[in-house]
């Protein structure tokens, strides 16, 4: 097994729990409580990634800029990582700024089935001999044959690994047996794994992936992210400990961030509430959560009915306005029930 790496998305995944409200305070005291904890980057940015910040998204307190270069004055030990997913930024406006703040490590996002699209990103920051990792998110939505055709077109556009994100917390831990086997047995670059906790198997989502050959750990401190939050990454590394697998991680210095900094970022603990197990079993991408709570306030209708349409649209990242829509058509289905029931009891 190649040693593990531990890219720790807390300060980018987590955003979306709080709205991508991050501030430069809490940005300084968790990579000051993280630099020395073992950690081999630490990503940070808005929720979706550089230019992501928008109406339809989500609006973030500071920009692109202020959240690298807060981190950089606190990083000396740990890299600084960015994530990206093309159209949300570009090269010239989002990759190079980043690479001016100092940037080491950037993760370029895709679609599952969209790999053609991060060709030109990812070629660019290879050459100009960048860190980069290729990620597919939603890859439930896609077969292992699939995602093995398409992370080799990262490969071959000079991604140093490939990372699956279970955006939606809908996997099993057959699927993952089957889908991390297919790339570590087909690919020459490492693989890596992002769990969401929407149906309770994040941590053992996580090792089950480790087993089957993933190197590469993409979590957060305390779980902290969107839906039910992600793989808590102290969990992991004390089960990876307890089974003696090594790592670089410093347990103790992760515990100690998790109590004494996490709560003044957090507000609250990331868990499996029942409208994020909606979410996972229907499969839908776990930072609609925010959007489907508000829809569902506004216009009066379930929100577990939200998710499980949306789910059935196979709607992806970017595709926001869906919810809406079908908040709207639930709420003009309630209505004209209410109309059918008043008139049959009229009759």
């Amino acid at each position: 097994m190649s040693k593990l790496k531990i890219f720790d998305a807390t300060l980018r995944d987590g955003s979306h729990a709080i709205k991508h409200q991050l501030t430069k305070d809490q940005i300084r005291d968790y990579c000051q409580a993280m630099d020395d904890a073992g950690m081999d980057a630490i990503i940070v940015g808005h929720g979706n990634g550089l230019g992501a910040s928008s109406l339809q998204v989500g609006l973030s307190r500071l920009t692109d800029r202020e959240l690298l270069s807060t981190a950089r004055k606190y990083l000396h030990q740990t890299k600084l990582g960015a994530y990206m997913i093309p159209g949300f930024g570009t090269i010239r406006d989002q990759l190079i700024p980043a690479i001016e703040e100092g940037v080491e490590v950037f993760k370029i996002g895709c679609h599952c089935t969209e790999a053609d699209t991060t060709k030109s990103h990812i070629e660019y920051l290879a050459k100009n001999g960048k860190e980069v990792y290729g990620i597919l998110m939603m890859y439930h939505m896609a077969s292992p044959e699939k995602l093995l055709e398409e992370t080799r077109k990262m490969q071959s556009y000079g991604a140093k690994g490939i990372i699956l994100m279970d955006s939606a917390g809908a996997s099993t831990i057959e699927m993952v047996k089957r889908t991390i086997s297919t790339l570590y047995n087909g690919l020459d670059i490492r693989v890596g794994f992002h769990s969401h906790n929407n149906l309770g198997l994040a941590v053992a989502t996580m090792y089950t992936a480790i087993k089957e050959g993933a190197s590469i750990i993409d979590g957060t401190l305390s779980g902290f992210g969107a839906g039910a939050g992600n793989c808590q990454l102290e969990a992991l590394v004390a089960l990876l400990q307890k089974c003696e697998i090594q790592t670089e991680a410093d347990l103790y210095k992760m515990l100690d961030c998790a109590e004494n900094v996490m709560p003044g970022i957090m507000g609250h603990n990331a868990s499996p509430d029942p409208v994020s197990i909606v979410s996972g079993q229907a499969g839908v991408f776990s930072a609609f959560k925010v959007h489907v709570l508000r829809a569902a306030k506004n216009f009066g209708v379930d929100p577990r009915d939200i998710f499980r349409e949306v789910g059935r649209r196979k709607a992806v990242g970017g595709q926001e306005d869906i919810i809406v829509e079908v908040a709207q058509e639930l709420k003009r289905k309630q209505e004209l029930s209410k109309e059918d029931y008043h008139i049959e009891s009229l009759l």
